[in-house]
């Protein structure tokens, strides 16, 4: 090596410093996930990672993409700790341990990806650019569907109030994060530069890179100020919908001595209100068919007399179904005149939805694992899964999609029945419990999950959760109603459902998340030859 080469090759590796203050980066732009209007914080964190990634070999680039991933992912999932410490009774080391390998696993997706970068780079900053956003948007799929995915934070719902929101109908949220990635990137390239870009003269003048980057998030942003969001889809009817808050607190909801208060404030909630649509959260009755009938006789009959009254209100309640020998599943089930007829005191009769989506871990356990599960005290842990396409429950004109807490995460997921337009719902409906997380970012959080596929969709979300946040979203993605977080009410509004299609819907619905795949094989795969000062290929 020569002399001269010795201050670039030392400046190239990326140091402790480096790596505190990319894994910082990191936690940083998790705040965007709280908070949308701090959308800026990922374009800003992501440039740093760029210009570090710019300035090293493989294998540091792979230090930096897995210090900001554990960053990033620690400040976004630390309250998993809770669920499993406080009230799954796992002890303490153990659960921070757990939280702790968890983040640190998924964020080799992006250390791999960081160094296929580097590896790949070529000193051209817009050239650079588009390889990191493909590797980025690889790493962030990997998270969503490898090991039935966990995809909690992905880049994409930052920017909900962001200028790049209007683009959400087209590409969806793994889109919009690539999006993200391709103008931070750029910036950083172009302001971090590269030694072997700058050696052989290839590096473009940072002005230009620069400009693209801003001019790709000015142009959705006037058009968005200019002529508004796309319309996709037109309106349906409106609906007058009271949705359950019911904040049992999760060490008492499987309690005896709580749960005869909590049903009887469940029934009157339900059966109290004038709506046409009347939604109670994820286990609103905490029992399985035969406990109930045996703890509270009569408790069902008296919900389908009421709901079975022609012209009135209908609901969907939260309830588990099946039996310990037989099996159980996290259900959603319907009350309307349809169901008036099945046999009283059993809740497993007519419309039902059963969650598909498992939680692993809390709702089912993956191979191997049963004995971390048992280290936990949670009362129903080991659900059936229901099938990938279930129909809508009708109310009225309107076409209702249950899905149970995080299942409106995989917006994929969704989007498979939306396969017939003339089927697809009008809206849809997430009925969750976020108590197991306590007071903690993870409401605002889910929010923003349920505002983004709203937006991908361009259909209203009603979200009935036990803490919150209980509220109505309209197909822009704005709140337009919502309860104060741990509270106990009933938050009573007007929806107004959607017919139509977006084009994220319709790829969606047909080819899954296949399409942004092979996106990122080609934007990985393909190699921008660079050139000396010569001219000559190299």
């Amino acid at each position: 090596m020569a002399a001269g080469a010795r201050p670039a090759a030392a400046a190239a590796r990326p140091n402790l410093p480096w790596l505190a203050a990319v894994g910082g980066a990191g936690a940083a732009q998790s705040w965007a996930m709280v908070e949308p209007a701090a959308w800026p914080l990922p374009l800003l964190a992501i440039a740093l990672l760029a210009a570090g990634v710019g300035r090293a070999t493989p294998r540091r680039a792979a230090a930096l993409g897995w210090a900001f991933g554990s960053g990033w992912l620690l400040a976004s999932t630390w309250w998993l700790y809770i669920s499993m410490h406080r009230y799954g009774g796992l002890p303490a080391p153990l659960a921070a341990a757990a939280v702790l390998l968890l983040c640190a696993a998924l964020s080799l997706y992006l250390a791999a990806a960081m160094a296929w970068v580097a590896h790949r780079r070529c000193g051209r900053p817009l050239a650079d650019a588009s390889r990191f956003a493909a590797g980025w948007l690889a790493a962030e799929l990997a998270r969503a569907v490898i090991f039935t995915g966990f995809p909690w934070a992905a880049t994409g719902y930052s920017q909900v109030d962001g200028p790049l929101a209007v683009l959400a109908p087209w590409v969806g949220v793994y889109g919009l994060g690539a999006l993200v990635a391709w103008a931070g990137a750029a910036a950083g390239f172009a302001l971090g530069g590269s030694p072997d870009g700058a050696r052989r003269g290839a590096v473009l003048p940072a002005v230009v890179p620069l400009a693209l980057a801003l001019g790709l998030l000015a142009l959705p942003a006037g058009w968005g100020l200019l002529r508004g969001a796309p319309e996709f889809t037109r309106p349906a009817s409106l609906l007058k919908v009271a949705l359950l808050q019911t904040n049992v607190a999760q060490d008492e909801k499987f309690a005896v001595e709580h749960m005869p208060a909590a049903l009887a404030w469940v029934a009157q909630a339900l059966t109290g209100t004038r709506a046409d649509l009347v939604v109670a959260p994820e286990t609103a009755v905490p029992l399985l068919p035969d406990q109930l009938a045996e703890f509270a006789p009569g408790y069902w009959a008296a919900l389908q007399r009421h709901f079975g009254a022609p012209g009135g209100p209908v609901a969907l309640v939260g309830v588990p179904l099946g039996s310990f020998a037989s099996g159980y599943t996290n259900s959603v089930v319907g009350l309307s005149p349809a169901t008036a007829g099945t046999p009283h005191d059993r809740p497993e009769a007519g419309y039902r939805y059963d969650k598909t989506h498992l939680v692993p871990f809390g709702e089912f356990i993956p191979t191997g694992f049963r004995w971390f599960t048992e280290l936990m005290h949670i009362p129903l842990g080991d659900f059936d899964r229901g099938p990938p396409n279930p129909p809508s429950f009708a109310v009225g004109r309107e076409r209702l999609a249950p899905n149970i807490c995080y299942e409106d995460l995989f917006g994929e997921e969704l989007a498979r029945r939306f396969g017939d337009e003339a089927a697809a719902p009008t809206v849809l409906v997430n009925i969750g419990n976020i108590g197991w997380f306590g007071n903690t970012i993870a409401v605002p959080q889910h929010l923003l999950v349920s505002r983004l596929r709203a937006l991908e969709l361009q259909r209203p979300m009603l979200r009935a959760t036990n803490t919150g946040a209980t509220a109505v979203i309209d197909h822009r993605g704005v709140v337009t109603a919502q309860l104060p977080a741990f509270t106990r009410g009933v938050l009573e509004a007007r929806v107004q459902g959607r017919e139509g299609l977006t084009p994220f819907a319709r790829w969606a619905a047909a080819a899954g998340l296949w399409p942004l795949w092979a996106l990122a094989a080609v934007g990985l795969a393909w190699q921008r030859r660079s050139t000396g000062p010569d001219g000559a290929a190299r």
